[in-house]
Order: C-alpha cells, then sequence, then structure tokens
C-alpha cells in the first residue's frame, strides 16, 4: 500500500507552474498531479490541495525523500522574491510567477546527460536525444522510464551513442565522466568540492555546471550561462546577439540568486513578463546577422 505523506511547502510555492516545465520522459504531470518514476522503479506522485499543502505518496520512505527533493517545496525562496521584486527585469515574473520553482531531477546523472546533450541546440532537439537515450538504457516504470544512473551510460562505446544523434564530442565526454566517478555522490560534497569536481571534466564549463547546479543539485546560486534560451532573452532585452559572455555577466547581478533569476527570466519572457527591445524573429535575425559578421 503506497505511503502518503502531506508537506507543506516554505514560501509561496504552485505544483502547476513547476511542474508543468518539468515534463520529460521519467515524469508527468496531468489534472494537477505530478507522476515520477524514481531510479529503483519505484513510482512517486504529487498532488496540490486548495490550501496549498502537497500531498505525496511512494512506495517506501525513500522514495518519500527523493520525491521531497524533487519538488523543492522545502527550500524557501522568499528572500529572492523581496530582494528583486523592483528589478526592473524581474518584476514582472516575481509578481506573476512568484510560486514557481525549478523541478529537479531524480538523479544526478540525468541532469548530468541533459546538461551534455543540450549544449548549444534547441531545447526541441535536446528533449528528443535526451528521451531516445533514456528509453533505449532504462527500465519501463508504467509509461514513463526510471531516470538514469552511472551504470547505464557508461557500458556504452562513446561512438554507439551517435546512433542517438549525440556528437562524438558529447558521447565521449558523458561515457568518460560516468566511467571515472559517480556523479550522484556529488549531492554529498561541499558546493565548492562539487564545482571543482565537475570543471576538472573536459567538456564541461559553466553551462553544463549550471545545468547540473540547478536540477541535480537544487541550486539557486548558479545559473546557466550561455542556455541557447537564455542567450535569446538576453539579446532580447539588450537589443542585439549577444554572447555566453554576456549572460553571465546579466545573471552575476542576482549573486547568489543567479540560477533562480535564470529561470524566472526566461518563463517570464516567455510570458510577456519581462522588457524586451527585440521580438523573437528579431532576434533571429540579429543570430544571422551576428553569425555572418563573425
Amino acid at each position: 500500500m503506497p505511503l502518503e505523506l502531506r508537506v507543506r511547502p516554505r514560501g509561496p510555492y504552485s505544483l502547476a507552474l513547476s511542474a508543468r516545465r518539468a515534463r520529460d520522459t521519467t515524469r508527468s504531470f496531468r489534472n494537477g498531479v505530478l507522476v515520477c518514476a524514481l531510479p529503483d522503479g519505484e513510482r512517486a506522485s504529487a498532488r496540490q490541495l486548495p490550501e496549498g499543502t502537497l500531498v505525496l505518496r511512494a512506495e517506501s520512505e525513500a522514495g518519500l525523500e527523493r520525491l521531497r527533493f524533487v519538488l523543492g517545496a522545502e527550500d524557501d525562496h522568499t528572500p529572492f522574491l523581496d530582494r528583486f521584486r523592483d528589478d526592473a527585469l524581474l518584476a514582472g515574473p516575481i509578481r506573476y510567477l512568484k510560486g514557481l520553482r525549478p523541478v529537479r531531477t531524480a538523479t544526478v546523472t540525468h541532469a548530468l546527460l541533459r546538461a551534455v546533450v543540450s549544449q548549444l541546440i534547441t531545447s526541441r532537439e535536446a528533449r528528443s536525444i535526451e528521451a531516445r537515450l533514456i528509453r533505449a538504457t532504462t527500465r519501463s516504470v508504467g509509461e514513463l522510464q526510471a531516470p538514469p544512473l552511472p551504470h547505464h551510460l557508461a557500458r556504452f562505446a562513446p561512438a554507439e551513442l551517435y546512433r542517438f544523434r549525440l556528437p562524438a564530442r558529447k558521447a565521449t565526454a558523458l561515457v568518460r565522466i560516468c566511467r571515472s566517478f559517480d556523479p550522484e555522490r556529488l549531492r554529498s560534497l561541499p558546493p565548492d568540492a562539487a564545482a571543482q569536481r565537475l570543471e576538472r571534466e573536459r567538456g564541461i564549463g559553466p553551462y553544463s555546471v549550471g545545468v547540473v547546479w540547478t536540477e541535480g543539485l537544487g541550486r539557486f546560486d548558479r545559473g546557466i550561462v550561455g542556455d541557447l534560451g537564455l542567450l535569446k532573452v538576453c539579446s532580447a532585452i539588450e537589443g542585439r546577439w549577444v554572447d555566453a559572455d554576456d549572460t553571465a555577466r546579466l545573471l552575476a547581478r542576482y549573486e547568489e540568486w543567479a540560477g533562480l533569476a535564470c529561470i524566472y527570466l526566461m518563463a517570464g519572457a516567455g510570458q510577456g513578463l519581462v522588457p524586451l527591445k527585440l521580438s523573437p524573429p528579431e532576434v533571429r535575425r540579429e543570430r544571422v546577422r551576428a553569425r555572418y559578421a563573425a
């Protein structure tokens, strides 16, 4: 019989806002219920009552604890909301999306896979490659797939991953990391040690660290520098096509909240809540112009 736990979020929290952006091969969100596949084949779910309480269900105590981490509902971001509620760029997103928090991946390896796969390609391409890889490597849990662990990816030769349309450079980095150390251990390391361990790996730069930091470790202090979506938002803000260094400078103003600011900027821009100088078609033209000028 499934276990049930009721959790009162700390600070504003909207499961609908947060989980809507989190759907992938390992989790679904329908009719207000988030369903997650966990690494051992367990299923867990969460729904939010009208008064705000979250109702969590899982098959074990360990499953409940992992689901609590995935949701991040107990990591209060009220200081972020208070500090930047009058910020020129974040005022709109904070006013209308204040219950948004990034939903974490159930394993660090899943975040690492996402970080490597999604470098400098569209989110649609990245989701497609990620889904094919996970379906080919992990067990089915109903209509979902269990999230990957290091051994699921370490057993491949890098060349084998090409059939999933993963370029050789990315495949080599992913397999090497999963063979050389256990990414799951990063959650138990002090933040500086975790960052240093990641940054030692070839093929892992600020973008990849930002993805692992936000989605795999559940931290708010490193933004996803160089993310293609953030490049487009930053370009629309600046009125010209920007580069990764420009996104780093944009996020630096938010200091220890850079990761959460990144999430709010991209979500807010998509809903017209961030003041922009360029429309999406104008951003595309600026990108083409910059490419030919280089």
